[in-house]
């Protein structure tokens, strides 16, 4: 009898050619002994729809979603999770028989890897810059590590507004435009989700945003975060770190609900840091 054939991942947005998922989830493989096939896919949002209704019927175990189509993600499921639904964002599609179910592991992601970090959430005045489909994952998950308050800015203060509307189930959450941070301080937690530096544009952000012994991190990783995190550093925040291990960290959580295993996410984690050295 012929071997099943080797169970077929991706990761879908564009760009993602430069995406690290593939060699991630590859390690997880490796390191739990299941091997799988785990390949980068370009998709335009315009064609998001009518391919993921193709990957399914085509056999594909699962994908990850990451920029631009987080949200658009979140209308093209048959089901969502909870973090999903909460969110508006699906970053992680899970296969079911009828179609996909759209979860959302950025939030738990983020989590672990400042608990990693030693960052203190419970009690924490938090400041979320940005509010899209990257800020909304991240929302639930925060709350419930016990945060204190969270603000959301945002270039349109009007995209923050909805982002607290839809998610007023989680928490109380405050909104302001950029140009409101002038007179704001005293934040235990700086998160940066905006796409300011991929694009192109400054965050100019004011040096009395941090707290004592406050902590700056921004989702994005690479050189996309090296905006910020010289913003954290002449702002004298000592603790400041990019989104790597946030990005593995919610890659371990999808490999979990794919494969029923949650496999050491230090240890790749430790593998790129060193390569970045």
């Amino acid at each position: 009898m012929p071997s099943d054939p080797m169970p077929r991942f991706a990761v879908l947005g564009q760009p993602v050619a430069h995406s690290l998922s593939p060699r991630i989830h590859r390690r997880f493989g490796e390191a739990c002994g299941i091997a799988l096939d785990y390949r980068a896919i370009e998709l335009a949002p315009e064609a998001l729809p009518a391919r993921l209704a193709a990957f399914h019927a085509e056999g594909l175990g699962g994908a990850n979603v990451t920029l631009p189509l987080k949200e658009l993600a979140a209308r093209a499921c048959r089901e969502l999770s909870d973090a999903a639904r909460l969110s508006g964002a699906v970053n992680t599609l899970i296969r079911r028989e009828d179609g996909w179910l759209g979860d959302n592991t950025d939030g738990a992601g983020l989590v672990a890897d400042l608990r990693r970090l030693g960052v203190r959430l419970a009690g924490a005045r938090v400041l979320l810059l940005g509010a899209g489909g990257a800020a909304r994952g991240v929302v639930p998950a925060l709350f419930d590590a016990g945060i204190a308050s969270l603000t959301v800015a945002n270039r349109t203060a009007a995209r923050a507004e909805a982002l607290a509307h839809d998610l007023q189930s989680c928490g109380d959450i405050a909104t302001c435009g950029f140009e409101a941070l002038a007179g704001a301080d005293g934040f235990d937690l700086i998160l940066n989700a905006t796409s300011a530096a991929r694009s192109g544009r400054a965050l100019a952000l004011p040096a009395t945003l941090p707290a004592p012994d406050a902590a700056a991190y921004d989702l994005s990783y690479g050189e996309t975060a090296q905006p910020f995190l010289a913003w954290a550093a002449s702002a004298g925040i000592a603790r400041a770190a990019d989104g790597l291990g946030m990005l593995v960290e919610q890659a371990a959580e999808a490999f979990q609900r794919w494969h029923g295993v949650r496999p050491d996410a230090a240890a790749v984690l430790a593998e790129l840091r060193a390569e970045r050295v």
